[in-house]
C-alpha cells in the first residue's frame, strides 16, 4: 500500500497529473486512427500521414476547453459532452484538410470510422482515468494536505466536507486564524477537528510542518493585507489557493468575473424557479414520466401483484408531503408494510427501533424489504410527476410536521420549496439518503436550484441509476 500511496501522491500534482491525462487521451486517439486504418473490409490502402493530424488536433481542442485543468473533482458525466464535441471537431478539421488536398480513397468514410472509434476510446480513457483517481483518493487516502485560513462555521464546514467527501482530494491538516482565546468556544479554529497552526503570518512555518499543497481561505477577522501576504507566500511555495467568496450562497457555477478597469466584478446570473425554464422542465418531466410509466408498466404490474398478495391492504401508500411553495400533496409509494396486529401493541417503541415499525416492530413485508433496498417502492412517484405534484429531479419532499421543525432549526431549509419536490435529487445521488444530515441535504438542494440546467437534470438521472444499485433506505 505504501508504494501505491507514493505513486498516487506523485501523480496527484502537476506536471505529472496533466502528463498522465494527456498521455491517456493521446493513446486513445492513436488507437482510434489505427482502428480506422485496419477497419474490416478496408483492404490495403495507403492513407498517408494527414489522418495522424487528428491526434494533436484533438489534444489541442481538449486543452482549449480546459479539460487538462486540475480541478477538485473531475466527473466523467461533466466531461463527456466537451470530449465528444472535441473529437467531432478534430474529425471535421482533418476531413476538411483531406478534401482540400485530395485523396485516392474516400476520406469521408475513413474519417467517420476515426470519429466512431475515437468517440468510444477517448471517452473510455477519460472514464478510466476518473475511476482510478477516485479509487486512489477514496481507498488509499491520496489527498492533498490542505491548510485553511479562517474560523467560525465556514471553517468547520470546509473541514467537514473534506473529511466527508475524500473524492475531492483535500485533507485538512491545519487551520490558521487570529490568536486563539483562552477558553475555546465552538466554531473557533482551536475547536476544529484539525490542529490550530497559528496566525496567517505563520503560514510559511505551517507549510514546512505539514507539507501542505493547497490553501483554502474562508472568513477571517485578520486584516486584508495579512491575507494578501499569505496568498503570496502560498504561491511562492507552489500551492494552489482557493477562496470562499463573501455572499457565497449567491455564487453559482455560471458566475463569471468581469473587470471594471483593474477592479474585478463578479457577475451573478439568476435562475428563476418561476421562469420559463422551469415551465419547460415541467413539460419534459411529465413527458418522460409518462413514457417511464409506459415502459415500466410490466414492472408496475408485477410489483402490484406481489404487494397485494404479501399482506392485506392497498397496493399504494399515500403519505402527505410538502412540495413547491409549501403546498401539500399525497406522495405515492408501493406499500411495503403489513397492517399492525393486536400483538404489536405489546412492544414499546424505543429509540432506534427496527425500520418501518412505529411500535418498535419491523412490519415490513418480504417484498417490502426488497423494494426499499432497491428503491423500487418509489416508482409510483412517476404518477405524482404525471399529475404535476412532483418533478423527476428536485429536493426530496418531507412530512409537514418535520418541515415546520426543520425550518426553525436549519439554515435555508425553507428555500428548498421554491421548486417542486423530486423523485430523485442532487443530495440523494451524493449519498445523502436515509439517516443523513438534513442541513447537508438543504445545502445540496439549494445548490441544485440555483445552478439548475437541463444538463444537470440529465446528469442526476444518470447518477441515480448508479445510486439505486446501492442498498440504502430513503
Amino acid at each position: 500500500m505504501s508504494n501505491e500511496r507514493g505513486i498516487a501522491d506523485r501523480l496527484r500534482v502537476d506536471p505529472a497529473h496533466t502528463m498522465v491525462t494527456v498521455a491517456a487521451d493521446a493513446t486513445a486517439a492513436i488507437v482510434a486512427v489505427v482502428v480506422a486504418r485496419f477497419w474490416p473490409g478496408t483492404g490495403d490502402i495507403d492513407y498517408g500521414w494527414v489522418p495522424w493530424l487528428f491526434v494533436p488536433l484533438v489534444l489541442l481542442i481538449l486543452a482549449s476547453r480546459s479539460l487538462y485543468r486540475r480541478g477538485l473533482r473531475r466527473n466523467f458525466l461533466d466531461e463527456i459532452g466537451p470530449v465528444e464535441t472535441s473529437v467531432a471537431l478534430a474529425t471535421l478539421l482533418v476531413l476538411t484538410i483531406l478534401l482540400v488536398i485530395g485523396t485516392e480513397y474516400r476520406p469521408g468514410l475513413f474519417m467517420v470510422r476515426v470519429w466512431i472509434a475515437a468517440a468510444i476510446l477517448v471517452a473510455f480513457a477519460r472514464f478510466l482515468r476518473t475511476a482510478i483517481q477516485r479509487y486512489f483518493r477514496v481507498k488509499h487516502g491520496s489527498a492533498a494536505p490542505t491548510l485553511i485560513i479562517g474560523g467560525g462555521p465556514i471553517a468547520h464546514q470546509l473541514a467537514s466536507r473534506m473529511h466527508q467527501f475524500p473524492e475531492y482530494g483535500l485533507d485538512p491538516v491545519g487551520v490558521l486564524d487570529k490568536a486563539p482565546a483562552v477558553d475555546p468556544q465552538p466554531d473557533t479554529p482551536e475547536a476544529l477537528a484539525v490542529p490550530y497552526m497559528g496566525t496567517p503570518a505563520q503560514l510559511a512555518h505551517a507549510i514546512e510542518q505539514t507539507g501542505a499543497e493547497e490553501l483554502v481561505i474562508g472568513f477571517s477577522d485578520v486584516p486584508t493585507e495579512s491575507l494578501v501576504k499569505a496568498i503570496r507566500t502560498a504561491h511562492s511555495n507552489g500551492m494552489r489557493v482557493w477562496l470562499v467568496p463573501r455572499l457565497f450562497d449567491t455564487v453559482g457555477v455560471r458566475t463569471r468575473v468581469e473587470h471594471l478597469g483593474g477592479l474585478p466584478l463578479m457577475v451573478l446570473p439568476h435562475t428563476d424557479p418561476k421562469g420559463w425554464q422551469f415551465v419547460v422542465k415541467g413539460v419534459m418531466d411529465r413527458t418522460l414520466a409518462g413514457l417511464g410509466v409506459l415502459v415500466l408498466s410490466p414492472v408496475f404490474l408485477v410489483l402490484a401483484l406481489l404487494v397485494k398478495t404479501s399482506s392485506p391492504g392497498p397496493v399504494f401508500f399515500s403519505q402527505e408531503r410538502i412540495g413547491r411553495d409549501g403546498n401539500s400533496f399525497g406522495c405515492l409509494k408501493f406499500r411495503s408494510m403489513r397492517p399492525p396486529r393486536a400483538s404489536d401493541a405489546e412492544f414499546a417503541r424505543v429509540e432506534g427501533s427496527a425500520p418501518g415499525g412505529v411500535e418498535g416492530v419491523d412490519r415490513r413485508t418480504r417484498i417490502g424489504k426488497i423494494m426499499r433496498q432497491t428503491s423500487l417502492d418509489e416508482l409510483p412517484q412517476l404518477l405524482n410527476v404525471v399529475r404535476g405534484d412532483m418533478s423527476l429531479v428536485g429536493p426530496r419532499p418531507e412530512r409537514p410536521a418535520y418541515v415546520d421543525l426543520f425550518e426553525m432549526q436549519i439554515r435555508r431549509y425553507g428555500e428548498r420549496h421554491r421548486v417542486k419536490a423530486g423523485v430523485t435529487g442532487w443530495a440523494q445521488v451524493h449519498g445523502l439518503r436515509g439517516q443523513t444530515s438534513i442541513a447537508d441535504r438543504a445545502e445540496w438542494d439549494n445548490y441544485y436550484i440555483e445552478n439548475w440546467s437541463l444538463s444537470l437534470d440529465i446528469k442526476i438521472l444518470f447518477l441515480t441509476i448508479a445510486a439505486v444499485l446501492k442498498k440504502a433506505e430513503d
